[in-house]
């Protein structure tokens, strides 16, 4: 990998690297979550105006974070190969420019929460951005405990939404940051799994236990997995949804436990990465069920 002449890059790649940087995908998947918990907080006439700047907000702030992150980390991503080309370890933006970007984005999408929500959805939105960018980050040089504080602003979104939408934090808006909560770690350990050698060269420290590819890690996969069925039964059970969400929940939740039962037996990468693909899918589904279902 060469690093580029930041002067040779042209306005459409300049455009095309800010896209980059903002990590789309992720951020989209957590503006949704966000939505997914405002919808499912909201008890009367829904403003889509409204639901729309809460999504973009979110969407801006959890971009925010991403940026940050790779602004610390951009040393680091020259050493992995997943990583090395991505847009500040190549040299297609400095790291000033990141950091006016992150200031804007994060400017704008704060000044959007202050606009359109409340000051609880205002607070615990700082609250994630700086766990995510400043404590999860670092820790990750640390050990696997990156991994428990990394999915408390991983499950944010969803309360985020819901507290938008209700302005304050009630048992289901716990228990649906529960479920998102508990999602984290099979879906973070897989990652970790199957990109374990990538890891390595950074001094990444996620796995669980002795940080190893062994049965130890895939059995903490697997329990954390198994807590999904009765945790995602809980909107049903507390009247939050119809019974036919619970049984998407249960169905989908028995799925991904089975995924864990080949990573148990021959510790494979493929095996892996079928628990990460199975987390991609897992969690969208549940959550679009739970919204159908809503009583």
């Amino acid at each position: 990998m060469q690093s580029i002449e930041l002067h040779s890059i042209s306005f459409t790649e300049k455009v095309r690297a800010f896209y980059e940087l903002l990590k789309f995908r992720l951020s989209f998947l957590v503006a949704f979550s966000c939505g997914f918990g405002y919808l499912l907080g909201n008890q009367g006439h829904i403003d889509w105006i409204h639901f729309g700047w809460l999504v973009f907000g979110g969407f801006l702030i959890s971009g925010t974070s991403i940026v940050i992150n790779q602004i610390i980390e951009k040393d680091l991503d020259k050493l992995m190969k997943r990583t090395q080309n991505r847009p500040l370890p190549t040299g297609r933006l400095s790291v000033n420019e990141a950091v006016q970007y992150a200031l804007l984005i994060g400017a704008l999408g704060f000044g959007i929460l202050v606009w359109q929500t409340n000051i609880l959805t205002v607070s615990l939105s700082f609250l994630s951005m700086v766990l995510y960018s400043f404590v999860y980050t670092p820790l990750k040089r640390v050990g696997p405990i990156a991994v428990f504080v990394g999915a408390i602003p991983g499950a944010l979104p969803p309360l985020l939404g819901w507290v938008a939408a209700t302005g304050s934090i009630s048992h289901e808006a716990l228990i649906i940051f529960g479920i998102q909560f508990i999602w984290q770690f099979p879906h973070f350990w897989a990652i970790a799994w199957v990109a374990d050698e990538d890891y390595k060269r950074a001094g990444f420290k996620l796995l669980p236990g002795g940080g190893k590819q062994d049965l130890n890690t895939a059995i903490n996969i697997m329990i954390y997995t198994l807590f999904l069925l009765p945790l995602g039964l809980l909107p049903t059970y507390f009247g939050l949804v119809g019974i036919t969400s619970g049984v998407v929940a249960t169905v989908c939740g028995a799925l991904f436990l089975s995924q864990t039962f080949s990573l148990m037996k021959d510790y494979s990468r493929k095996s892996a990465l079928k628990i990460m693909f199975g987390s991609f899918i897992y969690l969208p589904i549940v959550q679009i069920a739970y919204l159908l279902d809503k009583v």
